[in-house]
């Protein structure tokens, strides 16, 4: 079995890098093969590029981006770590998503350009079971109060992963850890992604939808 995570900091020595550390390490005890896709070692350029765009309208995929989707395919799961900025995910991975996330691979509407927009649209990518941990400096209480945790898994797991076929998305936020004085919060922050891994690949784990329990809240 195979593991891609999708990581976003600049830091290999810090907070975040930890937390993946330790996401991973039931994953490689369960004898998974992880690659880690580390957008700024790999010097990954967020920006939309005129090559994007001219694939967007039925031209070839740029080289870079045809990696990617070999990575994507050839994972079994997926996994984003990222530090939450500005209430989301940190630039550099959000346009990692808008270049790799293409039309005529992850979704399409109808059956090419031409006839764009008018048939029925497909989720291209297959239902990968996907984890999502964002390393948040604000408390609980601060996200709960503003709804900025439905906001994300609305714009996030509903509207991007769901969206392309991942109904199997679950968002998992460490809350908090800003500075020393949050040391034992960063370390139960670490046994609570431990945790989080030891479930996402347990046996008898139940495939989530993102999009039905999003459905079912709002309506609740």
């Amino acid at each position: 079995m195979r593991l891609l995570t999708v990581f976003a900091h600049p830091f290999q020595t810090k907070y975040p890098s930890a937390v993946m550390n330790a996401f991973h390490t039931p994953l490689v005890e369960a004898g998974y093969d992880v690659d880690i896709l580390d957008l700024h070692q790999e010097g990954f350029d967020p920006r939309f590029t005129e090559d994007d765009h001219a694939h967007f309208w039925g031209g070839p995929v740029p080289p870079e981006i045809a990696a990617a989707h070999q990575r994507v395919n050839a994972a079994d799961r997926l996994a984003f770590v990222f530090p939450v900025y500005w209430w989301g995910m940190p630039a550099l991975m959000k346009g990692w998503i808008e270049r790799v996330f293409t039309q005529g691979w992850a979704y399409k509407f109808g059956d090419g350009v031409e006839d764009r927009g008018k048939g029925a649209k497909s989720s291209l990518l297959g239902n990968k079971p996907t984890v999502l941990i964002g390393i948040a400096g604000s408390k609980q209480p601060t996200y709960e109060k503003y709804g900025y945790d439905v906001a994300m898994r609305t714009q996030i797991d509903v509207g991007t992963f769901a969206y392309c076929g991942i109904a199997d998305v679950e968002s998992h936020l460490i809350f908090d850890v800003e500075g020393d004085h949050n040391a034992d919060k960063r370390d139960a922050g670490l046994s609570q992604v431990r945790e989080v891994a030891t479930a996402f690949i347990a046996p008898k784990r139940v495939p989530r939808d993102a999009k039905a329990e999003h459905l079912h809240r709002t309506v609740a």
